[in-house]
């Protein structure tokens, strides 16, 4: 199956090079995370078209055949939108649509300077950190299922990182983590943002900017890099941010999901 979208791409990219499974079924992927079955984007379904009208529950039900054990539904359409039928159809069953907007930049405009140490995440130390932070902005989702979540995730990007595939950066606070961005290389010249994350009591203060431009900086700076792509909700707050840094809509990214019980807030 021949994927165009550019987010889609370098998600399957990086997913693949850090231990997720890519099934081809010549009509969709599927994409396994075996040791992170709770990463909800690490296990989910990539076709290539909207299925036929009323065919969005045989979609559903494909998803559960292949992850019987899913305690949530991600499906993702390889098109920027859907018709109004079929999102209603999808809705009906079940699950949320989201169109995500796909930025891209060949350039970073300087960010105003901010009372933080900010640095790549080095050692244990720093890594558990991470998964600290990441716990703390999820608050209704159990502590010890999140951090195994949040761990895994770690794992994964760590082998990109040894692999010196890219870094992620972090803005500290009185030697606290409180902001964190991660940026890897996808193929030849394009490196793809991970999980911008702050801690609530620490936003509005220019951390996230910091560490989005150190850690796009490193890859234009120090890998070869030419394009920068980065994912953010349309209607959030965090695109303003990016968009001020010089990263331009180039495309959007269509995603279905279903969450339950305490996983219902997580963004993964």
């Amino acid at each position: 199956m021949h994927v165009s979208s550019l987010g889609f791409r370098t998600d399957l990219a990086l997913l693949a090079d850090s231990g997720s499974v890519v099934e081809d079924r010549g009509t969709h992927l599927v994409v396994r995370s075996p040791e992170n079955p709770s990463y909800f984007w690490g296990n989910f379904l990539l076709l290539a078209e909207p299925p036929v009208p009323g065919g969005e529950k045989e979609v559903v039900a494909a998803f559960h055949t292949e992850f019987p054990q899913a305690d949530h539904v991600s499906i993702g359409i390889d098109v920027a939108d859907l018709t109004d039928e079929s999102r209603a159809a999808f809705e009906a069953a079940g699950l949320t649509v989201d169109v995500a907007t796909v930025l891209t930049a060949q350039r970073l405009d300087p960010p105003r300077e901010v009372e933080a140490d900010v640095r790549a995440l080095e050692g244990e130390d720093d890594w558990e950190a991470r998964a600290r932070l990441s716990q703390q902005l999820y608050p209704s989702t159990s502590e010890q299922a999140f951090m195994t979540y949040a761990r895994q995730k770690n794992a994964q990007e760590r082998r990109l990182v040894d692999a010196g595939r890219g870094q992620r950066f972090g803005a500290f606070v009185d030697g606290a983590l409180v902001s964190t961005a991660g940026v890897f290389v996808t193929q030849e010249g394009v490196a793809r943002f991970q999980s911008v994350e702050t801690h609530p009591d620490h936003r509005r203060r220019g951390l996230a900017t910091a560490v989005v431009h150190a850690a796009g900086q490193h890859a234009l700076d120090r890998l070869g890099v030419h394009t920068l792509v980065i994912v953010a909700d349309t209607d959030g707050d965090a695109i303003g941010i990016y968009r001020r840094l010089g990263f331009a809509d180039a495309e959007r990214q269509l995603m279905m999901e279903k969450r339950s019980g305490e996983w219902a807030g997580l963004d993964g």
